[in-house]
């Protein structure tokens, strides 16, 4: 069975006030291994706040150039085909996209072929915080991704991974093709399994190098990342 682990950025919370979609990311799962993804930011013709931009780090000035929704809508469509859709809190981001495919007169993404992997995290955690960020923790799945800023490709291979969790495939042993450690791999990240240091740990370090070594380098690293 295909699937397609799917996740947006938005311009705001809520389509009927105008707001747009801004970034498109997917991963597609065939008999739940990690084959080709999408990836498309969207022109929204509609300026970001800064309150929006510190969400997800996707400036104005950076999405003047991208193609509208409706330049891509053909190539996203292809690539989901009729594939089941997986996303985390699926009504936001079904709605805004079967929002945006009525605006180009295009049939809507079907209740039936989404699932939600909020309702399988809270069938397999009650009472529990199931955001992505908790899952994240509580799955020990990418540890060391950055997460200061959402991304749509970014939300959708670590989801992939959760998805994979929620279900006990891992666990099982089941074998992925060697594309899911090559896909899943973020630019820029390096790969250092045995090093996780918790929040509380990692501001201790930065506290510490502030207040004993000010003119080091790492000083200067750290206060880039502020």
């Amino acid at each position: 069975m295909r699937e397609i682990i799917l996740d947006i950025e938005t311009s705001g919370l809520d389509f009927k006030e105008g707001h747009r979609i801004i970034e498109i990311g997917c991963v597609e799962l065939n008999r739940k291994e990690v084959g080709s993804q999408f990836h498309r930011y969207i022109n929204p013709l509609k300026t970001l706040t800064e309150e929006n931009i510190k969400i997800h780090g996707i400036t104005n000035e950076f999405l003047e150039d991208k193609p509208l929704f409706e330049e891509v809508v053909e190539e996203f469509l292809s690539f989901i085909q009729d594939s089941s859709i997986v996303a985390h809190n699926a009504n936001f981001d079904v709605g805004f996209l079967n929002h945006e495919l009525e605006k180009t007169s295009k049939p809507p993404i079907a209740k039936d072929r989404v699932v939600d992997t909020v309702v399988i995290a809270r069938n397999r955690f009650p009472g529990q915080q199931v955001n992505l960020d908790a899952l994240v923790k509580k799955l020990k799945v990418n540890p060391l991704v950055d997460r200061k800023f959402h991304g749509a490709l970014k939300d959708a291979k670590i989801l992939t991974d959760v998805y994979l969790e929620l279900q006990g495939i891992n666990q099982m042993g089941l074998q992925l093709n060697e594309r899911k450690s090559e896909d899943l791999k973020l630019s820029g990240e390096l790969n250092l399994k045995n090093i996780v240091l918790t929040k509380d740990e990692t501001e201790a370090h930065k506290e510490f190098i502030k207040n004993n070594i000010p003119n080091s380098n790492w000083a200067k690293i750290d206060k880039n990342y502020e």
